[in-house]
């Protein structure tokens, strides 16, 4: 994953407030990298933007050698399928929808084999076997934050993007969710890159970056 030149601006109260500005940066296959910074520097943005989710002021994103901006929004939405898998704070699971069936959605909208079985044994593999038939309000947050991370997965993605994955849970569930995601991340050997303003979340990565001012700096080599 590569970004050139990326900005963001949004229009406030009639002037131009710049979230991000033109950011540089690469993220080798199979690399972990953490992006620190306090709450509102644009470290979501930033996420969303190297998503596709949001569309730039400036600069270009590069997945797997691909300008997203060049696609229009079905044809990202098509490459994020097939390449990316989400963490996010708040989960995002489907509340009509099962474990399973949240887990198995991914691989059916992409007209997967098998889909079922691959997503039990995804389940099985971050130990929610015993709760495949739970919708998610009858889930602990730690239980839904590892469904999520089941269902990131399932597709084998080469990026995984995690925006605060452990912000809405407590410091040990957290810890566990966090030991999952990683030992998961190893075996597939997906990139991962993961937002944050938790310093000790940050350190189980490779690499750390703080973004502050709309700016990239202060690199860290763990």
């Amino acid at each position: 994953m590569q970004a050139v030149g990326l900005g963001k601006q949004v229009s406030s109260g009639g002037a131009l407030l710049t979230i991000l500005a033109a950011l540089d940066l690469e993220v080798g296959a199979g690399e972990s990298l953490a992006i620190l910074g306090a709450s509102g520097s644009g470290k979501s943005t930033l996420l969303g933007l190297l998503a596709g989710l949001d569309l730039p002021s400036s600069g270009k994103v590069y997945l797997d050698g691909e300008d997203i901006f060049a696609l229009d929004e079905d044809g990202r939405a098509a490459l994020r399928g097939r390449l990316v898998g989400f963490v996010f704070q708040s989960f995002q699971l489907l509340p009509a929808l099962t474990a399973l069936e949240n887990v198995m959605l991914p691989l059916e909208l992409a007209g997967g084999r098998n889909a079922r079985a691959t997503a039990e044994a995804v389940l099985e593999r971050v130990g929610l076997h015993h709760r495949l038939q739970h919708l998610p309000s009858r889930l602990s947050g730690g239980e839904q934050q590892r469904v999520a991370i089941a269902r990131a997965f399932v597709a084998n993605p080469k990026l995984l993007l995690a925006d605060e994955p452990t912000g809405n849970l407590d410091p040990a569930t957290g810890e566990r969710v966090i030991d999952v995601m990683f030992d998961l991340n190893r075996e597939h050997g997906a990139t991962l890159l993961l937002v944050t303003h938790d310093e000790v979340l940050a350190r189980r990565c490779g690499r750390r970056l703080h973004l502050a001012n709309g700016a990239l700096e202060l690199e860290t080599v763990a």
